[in-house]
């Protein structure tokens, strides 16, 4: 093959298109290869693993609500704080009750009439009302979430899912995250694993991790540097080859080095997915019973996470192992009134919408949809209008892949401040998700720096009860 001449402008997108492009390849982080130098060398790093166990659930969808959503407000029915209200709190502050109702549920569980169509889903629904974490402020918190350190880069809960298990797919990501925002590399992140096992980002949300701004701040997922203007399939497919080439050289001199083998592996698969990527975010396709379903209707309120939603099941039914979706700001320090019930109505009828259709394709049982926050908000009243962080107790919630369905589990004190009884780390919240995936987090290691590493660190416990 003759070498082909690659000019700087060529180059340059071609580095755009494999790297920033679709996020497996930070060619300035020269440290995130180095650190892989003990990954095991594989033919297809991405192949299907066995997991430990037979699992419940073989993917997860990750409704991430960027911003601490106010439990006591949504999913924490807590009928001893309106009594309290307008009384000065246990802790501090003036005790604010939920300005919205809750209504009992077919299921027995009390939602919020904020959200009326997941509360019709109710019967899917496992509330985890126990919930703690040890960060207060949101950066973080949200890297705690999704990590399970606060203090030190860690992989991803995404990233160890990939590893763990592989992905189904050898044309598409194994790990997408959509509309993440801008700052969050951690959060889906592979650290010290090789980074093929990073996600994907499609879209880039406007605001930033902390988020304390109110607003939609969501935008249509679309993958950037996509489309190569200058040359085709076939020219690429030449430009690679002899890209590759060098790359097998190098590595047949040194014999072994994880950095180039992430290289090979993510440039093939960058080729593939320039074709079918595309095919798959296309929704034209969709019948409009199914748009309808997701809330994706002109510039209404729900159209933009409706479109994520959708996505997400397009991803999942096409065997994409991990797929998160991002919305923000559910940062309520102030306009509250006004500023949740908007939040509330963007997420509610998208987020229905997803169950029902992963139910009626049958990808309910097997599919592990997350719902989850950084933390919750304080049951006493924040300049009037408003409640603050609250890392003591919250809630979240799971569906599907294996977790009892209209059952609660885990409780906050009578004003929601903090969790007293089925107490839920963020590390045994990370046990019991790689439980359902078939995974013992304590076997699922990676040696680094001399030690064996795992998401949930040294502690961690599964929450069985919740298990169906």
């Amino acid at each position: 093959m003759q070498p082909i001449n690659v000019t700087p402008l060529t180059r340059r997108r071609m580095l755009q298109t494999l790297s920033s492009g679709f996020g497996f390849l930070a060619f300035s982080s020269l440290a995130t290869m180095a650190a892989a130098d003990e990954a095991k060398s594989s033919a297809n790093p991405l192949a299907p693993r066995a997991s430990h166990f037979p699992p419940k659930a073989k993917r997860v969808i990750f409704l991430c609500m960027r911003g601490g959503p106010s439990h006591v407000d949504t999913f924490d029915y807590k009928p001893e704080l309106a009594k309290l209200d307008g009384k000065s709190g246990k802790y501090r502050g003036t005790m604010m009750k939920s300005p919205w109702e809750f209504k009992k549920q077919k299921s027995g569980l009390w939602i919020s009439d904020l959200l009326p169509k997941i509360g019709g889903m109710s019967e899917h629904l496992c509330l985890l009302r126990g919930m703690h974490t040890d960060q207060p402020v949101h950066t973080s918190s949200m890297t705690q979430l999704h990590t399970g350190n606060a203090q030190f880069v860690r992989p991803s809960l995404g990233a160890w899912t990939l590893y763990g298990l592989g992905t189904e797919n050898d044309s598409l990501p194994g790990f997408v995250s959509l509309s993440p925002a801008a700052g969050s590399a951690q959060n889906y992140g592979s650290a010290f694993l090789p980074a093929i096992y990073s996600g994907t980002t499609l879209g880039r949300s406007s605001r930033g991790p902390g988020g304390d701004r109110p607003g939609r701040g969501q935008s249509s997922p679309q993958v950037p540097d996509i489309r190569n203007p200058e040359l085709n399939a076939k020219q690429q497919r030449q430009q690679l080859d002899f890209i590759q080439k060098l790359n097998k050289e190098k590595l047949k001199q040194e014999k072994e080095n994880p950095g180039v083998e992430g290289v090979i592996e993510s440039y093939e698969l960058a080729f593939r997915m320039q074709s079918a990527l595309p095919e798959l975010m296309d929704l034209s396709k969709e019948d409009a019973k199914t748009m309808e379903l997701y809330g994706i209707s002109g510039n209404g309120p729900t159209n933009n996470f409706g479109r994520q939603c959708l996505l997400a099941r397009r991803f999942a039914e096409a065997g994409v192992r991990f797929i998160e979706v991002e919305h923000g700001n559910w940062d309520t320090h102030f306009n509250m009134s006004t500023q949740l019930p908007n939040l509330c109505e963007q997420i509610d009828q998208p987020i229905a919408g997803l169950l029902t259709d992963l139910k009626r394709r049958g990808m309910l049982d097997d599919t592990l949809v997350l719902w989850a926050g950084e933390f919750g908000r304080t049951p006493f009243a924040q300049n009037g209008d408003g409640r603050d962080h609250n890392n003591k107790g919250f809630t979240t919630w799971m569906a599907g892949g294996g977790v009892k369905g209209g059952f609660s589990y885990g409780s906050t004190d009578e004003t929601g401040a903090e969790a007293v009884e089925g107490k839920c780390h963020i590390h045994d919240w990370h046990a019991t998700i790689l439980q359902l995936l078939g995974l013992d987090h304590t076997q699922l290691t990676y040696r680094y720096a001399g030690r064996d590493f795992r998401l949930t660190d040294v502690a961690g416990n599964v929450i069985k009860d919740i298990i169906a």
